[in-house]
């Protein structure tokens, strides 16, 4: 059952609870293994891939089997009814439209002096986005993650993800990757395909940046390989803190909490809200929602561990509550959420008012859906066409404007003992042949 608290100071406590519900005793062992992993794909490649696919995932596969073909690709759409085509389609267009909005832009500046300043933005050779699979699908995660590189105009976009028990990948991936300009796709996940796409094998290419969530595993994959590739974030499990007062209808307020918590055990749900009743209501309505819940186990204990809802003495003290927990999805189902906007300082994605639920933001408003997790909204944003982009300084001094700098920059390398430098600088603006005296 949901619990209700009314005390700040126990709010504040839980709040922090749920956003370290990740830091567990078994993450050190699991990282070990994952190291292991990483190690041993690094060095035997294809050999190491599949030996992990077939003691982690019971998937007995041959370096052939890794790359879907192309007639799997192409018998896909048959696979999917016209309504889900339709659908993805539809989806496509409104997350490009959005981040085609996004695309950097190179500039050059003419300063005085002759000097010129510029950015000049180019997309990373290669990306890959890890989709996890195996028992569920998720095409909206390969669309959310593909479009951005794609209108990055990355040359090469890889996919990585665990296929079924029959070995073969969802056909709604497999659509969903096509439509949104995916290159290649690989069947393999966890640790190893992440270890493939960073350091390389004989079969699937080494990439420049790794993108998308997975479990545990994958999230400790990522993090070691970093450095090695870019990747977007560590992905921890979802949340939802949602923001409501006596406006808000509790029926829809109590399928929010649960569209979130059936996720995953360990995704979190979280309602503050000014209206004590409201409260009661929606406690009787998740319980009423989840009878013959098809994922009510896992939904259940989602709910147990990870609800909360706060009664707060104003939404004031509601907004403050939230910009502490720094959520990964905030609903403002409020009669005002653009006011209550104002005081909203972290956050991931923000979805104003009663007709907004998360929802929309998952699968085709536009913005990405991969959001920054466990409080590091504080300092990270969604992905998006950036991720996929890097840019290199433009510099450019005419004979004049280096001798306008020199004496300052002289300066600064004496000050920093470091003699080259000011040579670098001095035997361009007084003749190459001058010696210190």
């Amino acid at each position: 059952m949901l619990r209700i608290i009314n005390q700040r100071s126990e709010a504040l406590t839980e709040l922090r609870r749920i956003c370290d519900r990740t830091h567990d005793e078994q993450v050190v062992h699991k990282e070990a293994t994952v190291q292991q992993v990483l190690q041993d794909v690094r060095r035997k490649g294809d050999r190491a891939v599949l030996h992990y696919t077939e003691e982690f995932d019971q998937q007995i596969l041959k370096p052939e089997d890794l790359r879907v073909s192309g007639s799997e690709l192409d018998a896909a759409y048959q696979q999917v009814s016209k309504e889900l085509l339709d659908a993805i389609r539809l989806a496509c267009q409104k997350i490009e439209d959005f981040h085609r909005q996004r695309v950097p832009k190179s500039w050059v500046q003419f300063g005085d002096h002759e000097v010129v300043l510029g950015k000049r933005y180019t997309p990373v050779d290669r990306a890959g986005l890890y989709i996890p699979g195996g028992k569920a699908a998720y095409p909206s995660t390969v669309l959310m993650n593909a479009i951005p590189a794609k209108v990055a105009k990355v040359p090469r976009i890889i996919i990585t993800t665990p296929p079924g028990a029959d070995k073969t990948v969802n056909p709604a991936v497999l659509v969903a990757a096509q439509e949104a300009g995916v290159h290649e796709i690989y069947r393999v996940g966890g640790a190893q395909a992440i270890a493939a796409l960073a350091y390389g094998t004989e079969t699937i290419p080494k990439v420049d940046v790794i993108t998308g969530p997975g479990n545990i595993y994958v999230t400790l994959a990522k993090k070691l390989v970093y450095g090695t590739v870019g990747i977007d974030s560590l992905a921890g499990p979802s949340e939802v803190l949602i923001i409501a007062d006596a406006t808000a209808n509790p029926v829809h307020v109590a399928a929010d909490l649960l569209a979130q918590a059936e996720h995953d055990p360990m995704a979190a749900a979280i309602l503050l809200t000014t209206d004590a009743g409201l409260a009661q209501q929606v406690v009787s309505e998740v319980e009423r929602q989840l009878v013959n819940h098809p994922r009510n186990l896992l939904t259940e204990k989602a709910i147990a561990h990870y609800g909360l809802i706060v009664v707060v003495e104003s939404l004031e003290a509601a907004a403050e509550l939230s910009n502490e927990f720094a959520p990964e999805h905030l609903e403002l189902e409020v009669e005002d959420p653009w006011a209550l906007l104002e005081h909203i300082r972290h956050a991931g994605a923000i979805f104003l008012g009663s007709s907004t639920p998360e929802a929309v933001g998952d699968y085709l408003a536009g913005p990405n859906h991969t959001l920054p997790t466990s409080g590091s909204a504080r300092y990270a944003s969604a992905l998006g066409v950036e991720t996929f982009m890097k840019y290199s300084s433009l510099i450019q001094y005419s004979p004049n404007a280096l001798q306008q700098v020199a004496s300052a920059i002289e300066t600064l390398t004496k000050a920093e003992g470091l003699p080259s430098h000011g040579d670098s600088v001095r035997f361009r603006v007084r003749g190459n042949s001058e010696q210190e005296t």
